[in-house]
């Protein structure tokens, strides 16, 4: 009885211990989900890094698709002329698929000579080359312009506006939505900075040919001037885009692109109260990430490795080479921060493929694994002949190389002496040394009666081909028997 009892009060202990683990081990893996409020805080606390008048605004680095600074990115404002750099991704997109040509003369229908807004001043019924439509677009926001295109494009403007959501869609613009090619008010046209942000890294990224118009300081049709509003273009060398807007509901908005020492940033600016607002808060993001931040590439895949050491093959080695590696985007002054570990055998057995993974290369900054870059054989090395072979065979048994190679490339562990114990006793090495020493000693043996039977096989074959050929050559030196019949 007693038994029973302690064997019901130990399960039902065991019982409450493992719900209660449970229930710890759900709440620890529960996602983090971010609240408004923990927006707000966050968002709070980088415009006390970035002080920013403007309604919203982001920072990115196109390369990588980083975002270095946001504030109020998520929120939903009138994008204005803005929407015209998705009007010139799908024109660049099917200029790209040979679609229509720089040179198409475009027809200037009613619909496009009476759009509002600014504009290149086109006539109804003139046609213009499809190259002036897109400078009218780029440089001085010509809302005709857009609808010369999107009738040119397809068809009709409900069409193209159709291609710009799908096309939003697929750039993963999901808080957006568009209903005109040009950016005039509409309830149903908004964004927010952070789509804006993913729209202009896709355009520069995959259309930097663009930026030559977008970078124009003024522009001339039909005997007009006309200047570009981006005025950072005056201010900055370094600037080279991208488009200016404004709408009441909205206010001034400004997506600003510049590049320095090999980097480019995109600074998103929306609803400023004025126009010098928009440029000093774009100017000052751009500022700041181009001190902030640098992009590196650890690794080049044109600079040889090393070599490593064959056996067996018609050369004694070949030469490693890493892959290509990412472009990586680190804190100014953490590049000196990076290290790099190769990882690979010491040696290799013939035959070896070109571009055959070999080992690789660890990235870390401190314990933090960044990346692995692979590392391949830079040429083929067929297997030897047969003597080579052998010859091998014997030479890595003398070695010792017989056996594998430990590598931690299969791992990705870094190998570092100074976390082994050192407080181990002698006997605990000699026998570690002694099980060590028997597991090579039983694989050299395997080995050796391989290489020791191949050996005495031939020369077994080559002592019966000497004594068949020695009786061959006593019967011809022997006299012949002649016999004579009676």
């Amino acid at each position: 009885m007693k038994a029973t009892t302690n064997f019901l009060r130990w399960f039902i202990n065991g019982l409450l211990i493992t719900v209660l683990f449970l229930a710890v081990s759900s709440l620890e893996a529960a996602p983090v989900v971010e609240t408004s409020q923990s927006r707000s805080q966050r968002d709070q606390a980088q415009s006390q890094l970035l002080p920013i008048e403007s309604r919203a605004a982001v920072l990115a680095e196109p390369e990588t698709g980083s975002i270095l600074y946001e504030y109020n990115a998520d929120l939903r404002i009138a994008p204005a002329s803005l929407t015209k750099i998705l009007t010139l991704y799908i024109v660049f997109e099917t200029l790209e698929k040979g679609a229509i040509h720089l040179d198409d003369e475009v027809y200037i229908s009613h619909r496009a000579w009476k759009t509002g807004g600014s504009q290149m001043f086109l006539e109804v019924g003139h046609k213009v080359p499809l190259e002036e439509l897109i400078k009218g677009i780029a440089v001085v926001s010509g809302n005709d312009a857009c609808v010369a295109v999107a009738e040119h494009i397809a068809g009709t403007v409900e069409s193209f506006v159709a291609l710009m959501n799908q096309k939003a869609q697929e750039l993963g613009m999901t808080q957006s939505h568009f209903s005109n090619p040009h950016g005039l008010p509409d309830p149903q046209e908004y964004s927010t900075a952070r789509d804006l942000a993913r729209l202009a890294i896709a355009y520069v990224n995959r259309f930097p040919q663009a930026l030559a118009y977008h970078s124009m300081k003024e522009f001339t049709y039909n005997n007009i001037v006309q200047y570009n509003r981006n005025h950072l273009l005056n201010k900055d060398p370094s600037v080279d885009g991208l488009k200016t807007g404004f709408v009441a509901a909205g206010g001034y908005h400004l997506i600003a692109t510049a590049k320095r020492d090999g980097m480019r940033l995109i600074a998103v600016v929306l609803g400023a109260a004025k126009p010098s607002i928009r440029e000093r808060e774009a100017m000052q993001l751009l500022n700041y990430g181009f001190r902030s931040y640098a992009l590196i590439k650890p690794v080049n895949s044109s600079e040889m490795v090393g070599t490593l050491k064959v056996w067996k093959g018609e050369k004694d080695s070949v030469p490693v080479y890493p892959l290509e590696s990412k472009i990586m985007l680190v804190g100014r002054g953490e590049e000196k921060k990076i290290k790099t570990i190769v990882d690979m055998p010491p040696e290799l057995v013939a035959p070896v493929r070109s571009g055959q993974i070999v080992g690789q290369i660890n990235l870390y900054k401190g314990d933090e694994l960044l990346e692995t870059v692979p590392l391949i054989a830079g040429e083929d090395i067929p297997k030897a002949g047969f003597f080579k072979r052998t010859w091998h065979s014997i030479k890595r048994f003398m070695e010792g190389g017989s056996k594998k190679p430990e590598s931690s490339a299969t791992t990705g562990q870094v190998k570092d002496s100074s976390k082994s114990k050192p407080d181990k006793t002698k006997s605990d090495e000699s026998t570690k040394g002694s099980k060590k020493w028997l597991s090579f000693e039983s694989t050299n043996i395997v080995n050796f009666a391989k290489i020791a039977g191949g050996i005495f096989g031939a020369f077994i074959i080559v002592a019966i081909v000497i004594k068949i050929l020695a009786r061959r050559r006593r019967k011809s030196t022997f006299p012949r028997r002649v016999v004579r019949r009676r």
